[in-house]
């Protein structure tokens, strides 16, 4: 019987579990506090901080399967997805990771167990590679190769040596590195595609595709400290990585991905859908493999709170809905579809997933209303991408900035706009199109200024801690970081850093950065700002501005000596500013409050997307698809208030990440989470606010006074935001504007509680006098037009009447040319005015000159320039308008002079 991939992935880890590891649920597709990554690309990056030593590790072996998105960058495979069977958008790495616990032995042993005694591949199949320096700099990994001999049934000729690109793996161009040891399977000879290309010899690392490599063991033991120069780590780790889709298809003995049960039952769906056989799928399999491919990615990016939207990971959202939608046309399925095949992938994926089925409604609605969106502007953007390529040459390029223009008017995004021109023979300019996209996004963005704390290499700080404990100035664990119990501390100063050195004192006016052996600062996170504050010693003061972590066990307090000389061994009072921390810790209970009666008033799928937590205000960013009504407003603010007066209080408690998820508290997308979280709960009985969160709050909801939401606006495509103020910056609106309503009282000469009914009687007051003043101006213009009827001009015999007729309107100078019509049968009217300070003309031309040649709207074109403006309209009647009421005369000369030569 064929295994199931659930069952599959349900093996791996249980293997490893029954080998001491821990199982660690992946992260989400956006990275955690890692803003260098557009989405998690691989099952390193939540781990990466333990290999830069930033993070210590609380577990010393685990196993999971990471959920991973190669999309741009230098990892994009969306160009091949369709076009073969096993390139995906989105797919699983499966991995098991050993920090400074065991290593090669074990690493290649268990996985040449799993392979081939639990999975039972054949073993004649099976190749492994290990590194050979081919710069012949670093050592050759000699043991990896022993320990490969090793394993039972292994073929000796199947044991080989790469170079640095294959076999050596590195984080980045300094820092965590080590050779690797790949697992490659051999498919046989039915799948090389070279079989017809003249001395072409099938190879491991060759270049056709009868080898795939199926799991990577790194083996971390160097540190890069530049191009030339490794030296050892104290501590060695084992980080693999085996690509799940790949090593389902070969346990099920498929030719493709596609053909496995974690996409087939998708593809299955689309065929029954679209009314096709087998048969038609077999010869047009590439719309359902992108099908099956991109609205998997979807569900699972909306799982993690990325909607679509217009720039960054919710463009890519967008686009891979959107490109699914167009594949689907091309097989007949002209309306919303793919909300169904997304319920086959939570059929699919919820067990390993539950995200997916917690936010079942939110995915499903998302991608039904992408879709919608996609098709009333899909004609026009595909008739606008057809008329640009027909203006190009066979074999040209579309210009980049049309490519945007398009995504931007007509919503093609530049991946549909690409495939399409493909099909013509054509192709467009990608960096072209990246360029005008971030020239969009940094003129449509509003950029914040960056606190310019000091945050240099961490080495600097880590060498500095290493230092402090070796010496027994701080515990192991290293600066004790507590801003939950007190905001003051007595203590001592252990370092004073200045410009990436240690300093052993700082002069008055200088930036600073001091390293204390307990902090109660809170660090900058989860939207909420760090603390400020002071150090105080004698004879000296440092104004604390910021503060931050810069590897594990390192707590920095940045700032500004205020006066004195602080030096290292000084005695000291650390205390945060208690009046600031409380204004944050209002408005951070409050947003917890706002979250959930969000979600109770709109819905699940109203999820947090961001937010700021500052002691002035508060900011709260959710997806959702439309602007809140006023109704929705007030009943979310009301509700808000309503917990805040019950006084609920704050119960916070610190448990297994396990647990806390199984008891259904809210992690945030985008947010690292431990194996230990702190967990904050409002509500008796059963909390109607559940969430794990590190930041500071109130001891009630009655301490955060009284909650008032500002604004409510749009954030990006289907995020609104919601700005808020409680507390005293929530009194001080509320006295501000009690006493807009005083003064707006005095001068109605009125009570506070009658300016409503007041303003309204003044208003239909005012509203009736205007109307009457226009009345007036009207008929005085009539009366100064009935003048003019009578001494009009004729040119070449034709009756033409020029008039700059003040305080009128279209409408009304219209009107003017039917009476101007009814005395002249024959003749041309040139009308102008100035309203609301721009300029207007109205041409008029009676139908029998009409058929002599002469045109309305070519002439309120012309003379339009002369008012720096435009104009067309009918052959007897055109309007024109401009910026430039100055010009009025000119351009009705100018309307003279065309009648004249065109009447000749």
């Amino acid at each position: 019987m064929v295994k199931s991939g659930a069952e599959i992935r349900k093996e791996f880890i249980n293997f490893f579990v029954e080998r001491g590891h821990s199982i660690v649920p992946s992260a989400s597709l956006v990275p955690g506090g890692d803003q260098t990554l557009l989405f998690t690309n691989a099952g390193m990056v939540q781990f990466k901080d333990i290999f830069l030593g930033i993070e210590k590790p609380t577990y010393k072996r685990v196993v999971d399967s990471q959920k991973c998105m190669r999309v741009s960058g230098k990892h994009n495979d969306l160009d091949e997805v369709g076009r073969d069977d096993y390139h995906h958008t989105f797919f699983e790495m499966v991995g098991n990771w050993s920090f400074g616990d065991y290593y090669k032995k074990e690493a290649i042993e268990w996985a040449w167990e799993l392979l081939t005694k639990v999975w039972k591949l054949d073993k004649t199949r099976l190749w492994c590679t290990c590194f050979k320096d081919d710069k012949g700099t670093i050592p050759t990994d000699e043991e990896a190769k022993e320990i490969w001999l090793k394993q039972p049934g292994v073929d000796p000729s199947h044991v080989q040596f790469f170079g640095r690109k294959d076999n050596f793996w590195e984080m980045a161009d300094i820092g965590p590195c080590g050779p690797d040891s790949e697992i490659h399977y051999d498919r046989g000879l039915e799948f090389c595609d070279k079989k017809d290309v003249q001395g072409h010899v099938c190879s491991v690392n060759g270049d056709c595709k009868r080898f795939v490599e199926l799991w990577n063991l790194v083996f971390i033991q160097y540190n890069r400290i530049n191009p030339e120069k490794l030296e050892p780590l104290p501590l060695k780790h084992v980080d693999t990585g085996m690509g799940f889709e790949r090593i389902v298809s070969i346990i099920q003995g498929v030719t493709s991905n596609y053909t496995t049960d974690l996409f087939f039952p998708l593809i299955q769906e689309t065929m029954k859908l679209a009314g096709q056989t087998k048969e038609q799928w077999k010869t047009n399999s590439t719309p359902y493999r992108v099908i099956a491919d991109h609205c998997r990615a979807a569900c699972f990016l909306i799982a993690d709170g990325v909607v679509p939207g217009n720039v960054g990971r919710n463009y890519i959202c967008r686009m891979i809905i959107r490109r699914a939608a167009r594949f689907g046309s091309k097989i007949g399925l002209n309306q919303p579809f793919l909300a169904r095949i997304a319920e086959q992938v939570i059929k699919l994926y919820g067990e390993a997933y539950p995200e997916l089925i917690k936010n079942q409604l939110s995915i499903l609605d998302n991608i039904t209303r992408e879709e919608i969106r996609f098709s009333r502007t899909l004609d026009t953007g595909l008739s606008h991408l057809d008329e640009l390529l027909g203006k190009i040459p066979d074999g040209r390029v579309l210009d980049g900035k049309l490519a945007f223009e398009l995504y931007s008017t007509h919503g093609l995004p530049f991946e549909i706009a690409r495939d399409i021109a493909r099909e013509k023979g054509f192709e467009v300019d990608e960096a072209g199109f990246r360029k005008a996209m971030e020239e969009h996004r940094v003129t449509s963005s509003v950029w914040k200024e960056i606190d310019p704390t000091s945050e240099g290499n961490p080495e600097i700080y880590a060498q500095i801690l290493k230092k402090l404990i070796g010496e027994k100035q701080l515990d192991a664990i290293g600066v004790a970081y507590d801003p939950y119990s007190t905001m003051e501390v007595s203590c001592t100063i252990l370092a004073i850093i200045q410009d990436s050195k240690s300093q052993p004192v700082a002069k008055s006016s200088e930036r600073v950065e001091i390293i204390i052996p307990k902090s109660c600062f809170y660090i900058e996170s989860g939207g909420q700002v760090a603390d400020t504050g002071v150090i105080e010693g004698k004879n000296w003061m440092i104004s604390v501005k910021s503060t931050f972590r810069p590897t594990t066990g390192m707590v920095v307090l940045s700032g500004v000596v205020v006066n004195g000389e602080p030096r290292v061994g000084d005695a000291c009072v650390a205390k945060v500013d208690s009046v600031r921390r409380s204004d944050i810790m209002r408005n951070h209970t409050a947003t917890h409050l706002l979250h959930a009666e969000l979600q109770k008033v709109l819905g699940p799928q109203a999820r947090q997307a961001g937010s700021l937590v500052a002691p002035d205000r508060l900011r709260f960013d959710f997806s959702f698809p439309e602007a809140l009504t006023e109704e929705q407003i007030e009943q979310i603010e009301a509700n808000v208030n309503e917990r805040i007066m019950q006084d609920y209080p704050l119960v916070v408690v610190e448990k297994p990440l396990k647990t806390a998820i199984s008891e259904g508290a809210m992690a945030l997308f985008g947010e690292k989470y431990g194996e230990i979280v702190r967990t904050i709960s409002i509500g008796e009985g059963t909390p109607f606010s559940y969430e794990l969160c590190g930041g500071t709050h109130t001891k009630t909801t009655g301490d955060v006074g009284i909650f008032l939401i500002t604004n409510e606006s749009s954030a990006a495509a289907g995020i609104r935001r919601v700005e808020a103020v409680t507390g005293r910056k929530a009194y001080e609106l509320v006295q501000k504007r009690m006493k807009l309503l005083k003064m707006s009282a005095r001068i109605l000469s009125a009570g506070v509680d009658q300016i409503h009914e007041k303003a309204e009687d003044l208003v239909d007051e005012l509203s009736l006098t205007r109307k009457e003043v226009v009345k007036y101006k009207s008929e005085k213009a009539h009366a100064a037009f009935a003048r003019q009827l009578d001494q009009v001009e004729k040119v070449n015999d034709v009756v033409l009447i020029r008039m700059i007729v003040e305080n009128s309107d279209a409408d009304s100078m219209r009107q003017m040319t039917d009476e101007f019509k009814a005395k002249y049968p024959t003749g041309v009217a040139l009308l102008a005015t100035v309203s609301n300070g721009n300029p207007l003309i109205i041409v008029s031309i009676s139908d029998d000159l009409v058929k002599k040649g002469l045109k309305a709207g070519d002439i309120a074109k012309v003379i339009a320039t002369e008012i720096n403006g435009s104009g067309g309209g009918r052959p007897n009647l055109a309007q024109a308008g401009g910026k430039n009421p100055e010009g009025l005369k000119k351009a009705l000369d100018l309307g003279k002079e065309i009648i004249a030569q065109k009447l000749k």
